[in-house]
């Protein structure tokens, strides 16, 4: 998504549909009048001609026949769960979406300019959505970690992080800052990335940190050192750190458990990275997200073929990266212990 000159637009951007889904645009601007022809949507997508930040959106799902309709945007990003409406019956739904450039992993293509949504589902039917800029006071939750969390830009692959905000309700932004290929030494070196982030985090915001899985050649020294600088980076500036321990890969022993290196990412330093991680932990008080030990019971239980969906396993032989499924479970996972160490309120959490 490119830049646009000019300042954010608080301005109502509202759309009412008609049968054939053509968008009528009503704005009202503070500061500037809104771009011509700030929205506009098909049977199938919206379009929102508005510039870089969150925005709170609310549609109008139903019509004459039964319904289920599921909305997502930007780069593959689940905003909306499928949700069902009874014939002749309309619900009211609401989330809220963050809009950057670029629009996916924070060192990839710029993507398309404003706000676009895709609307999906079995038996989709819009009836009518509006876009607002988000209040000030809008929480954010900021994501730094690699290829298992990000944005990413092209099927068969999907993130626990691009899943989240299907979780949240209006209120709550998810900015995905994880990017494919990061370790704590990269994330941290690179302008495009922890510089970023840390210049857009506001006092009460959350920040998420999952970095291990390129951490092949990092000691143990330096790994904690890292996470160390990240969690003092947030602090500094108001924000709310919280350490998650990676992902796991499903990589079984004999006798069906994923007690090993490769699974548990210990590197070939013998830096155990989740055990590190529950280390700064404690040691800088800090919330932490047990997301190896919750991983590690799910694909256990599972077994060797059950396990296989959610993973790239049948599509790419991949046991690392996980399909829309798997990141969608896993992205289940973190909204619960959101929840459960009550680090957002209940009410802006939407119910699996």
């Amino acid at each position: 998504m490119r830049r646009f000159n000019g300042v954010r637009v608080a301005a109502l951007a509202a759309v009412v549909l008609g049968a054939c889904l053509t968008a009528v645009p009503a704005a009202q601007a503070h500061d500037r009048q809104p771009p011509p022809g700030i929205g506009n949507c098909t049977a199938t997508a919206c379009h929102f001609d508005v510039p870089p930040g969150d925005y709170d959106v609310t549609v109008r799902l139903g019509g004459a026949a039964a319904s289920s309709t599921s909305i997502s945007g930007e780069t593959r990003r689940s905003l909306l769960p499928e949700t069902a409406a009874a014939a002749g019956r309309h619900v009211t739904r609401g989330f809220t979406v963050n809009v950057r450039t670029p629009e996916g992993e924070p060192t990839g293509p710029d993507g398309t300019p404003g706000l676009d949504l895709t609307i999906g589902g079995s038996a989709p039917a819009l009836a009518d959505i509006r876009v607002t800029p988000s209040p000030r006071h809008t929480r954010q939750i900021f994501l730094v970690g690699d290829s298992t969390v990000c944005d990413q830009p092209a099927d068969p692959y999907s993130g626990w992080g691009q899943q989240l905000p299907q979780f949240l309700r209006k209120g709550v932004a998810v900015a995905n800052y994880a990017d494919s290929g990061e370790s704590t030494v990269t994330y941290l070196q690179n302008p495009q990335l922890w510089d970023t982030v840390q210049q857009l985090i506001r006092p009460g915001d959350l920040v998420l940190i999952q970095l291990a899985h390129n951490d092949k050649t990092t000691d143990e020294a330096t790994y904690r050192a890292n996470l160390e600088t990240l969690v003092a980076g947030v602090r500094e500036k108001g924000g709310r750190p919280v350490l998650v321990t990676p992902i796991v890969r499903r990589w079984f022993n004999a006798d069906g458990t994923l007690n090993n290196d490769i699974a548990l990412l210990v590197n070939g330093l013998g830096v155990n990275h989740p055990e590190v991680i529950r280390w700064v932990a404690a040691a800088e008080d800090v919330p932490l997200i047990d997301l190896t030990a919750k991983t590690k019971a799910l694909v256990e239980s599972l077994g060797v073929e059950g396990s296989k969906a959610l993973y790239l396993y049948n599509e790419k032989k991949d046991n690392t990266h996980t399909s829309a499924y798997g990141a969608t479970v896993y992205a289940g996972l973190v909204r619960d212990e959101l929840l459960a160490q009550h680090l957002v309120p209940r009410g802006t959490v939407r119910a699996g």
